[in-house]
């Protein structure tokens, strides 16, 4: 059994780490960030609150060792230079210097799905169109399909089905072995926790275009055996 402090979406928000900093930890055992830590309405050219966000994301990552990373659509379309909503050409390169430095700080850590128990963290989420797709019917065991879809690139991810885009919420999507895994995802914005079909989707802490919130901005932690979520209590 494992309590996870899960982190969403962060988009441009580094007081969001600073917020993960004050939950107990006493009240959880492991840590996953669901990626998309760059983009938001608006901040296209402020370089500083890229390097800013980025800087406390390497930070975090310092101070604890043993957590877990997603990379998110939204940081992978700067390593693959791949245009989308929200992609900022004057924040290209402080976005990829500061992605890089977080994967040299990470070593390993930052992929594109985890798995803790029967659990799966991914930022969007594992759909079984995309193993069958990707991995064949041939890859049985979860660890070597993992392992598949961690070493991927632009040309198999960059799909609606993938784990960076998937929006299981909105779309008739079955998820991977859903009679096994139970998965947590952010990357579609929700304004309360939405537990439906063995998805928790956590994306709390978007805002509309005015900079107003959307989600409810608070934490959640999952317990990986009862499949329960709580919120985290701040100190």
């Amino acid at each position: 059994m494992s309590r996870v402090l899960i982190i969403p979406d962060v988009h441009l928000k580094p007081w969001i780490f600073d917020m993960a900093e004050k939950v107990n930890k006493e009240s959880y055992d492991d840590i996953v960030v669901l990626g998309d830590l760059v983009d938001d309405w608006g901040m296209g050219s402020n370089l500083d609150i890229y390097k800013a966000t980025l800087d406390r994301a390497a930070k975090f990552g310092k101070d604890h060792e043993t957590s877990l990373w997603c990379y998110g659509n939204h940081d992978v379309s700067y390593l693959w230079d791949a245009m989308e909503s929200g992609y900022s050409v004057q924040a290209r390169i402080t976005a990829v210097e500061g992605i890089n430095k977080l994967e040299r700080v990470l070593e390993g850590r930052l992929k594109f799905v985890h798995k803790i128990d029967d659990v799966l963290f991914s930022h969007a989420g594992l759909t079984e169109a995309f193993v069958l797709h990707s991995c064949g019917y041939h890859m049985k065991e979860i660890e070597d399909i993992l392992a598949k879809v961690n070493r991927m690139g632009k040309q198999e991810l960059w799909r609606d089905s993938s784990p960076i885009w998937a929006r299981p919420q909105h779309d008739f999507y079955r998820m991977f072995r859903d009679d096994i895994f139970y998965q947590v995802v952010g990357h579609t914005p929700v304004e309360e926790p939405l537990d439906a079909c063995g998805v928790l989707t956590l994306d709390l802490f978007s805002t509309y275009s005015d900079g107003s919130p959307y989600g409810n901005q608070k934490l959640y932690i999952l317990d990986t055996e009862t499949k329960k979520h709580k919120e985290a209590i701040l100190l």
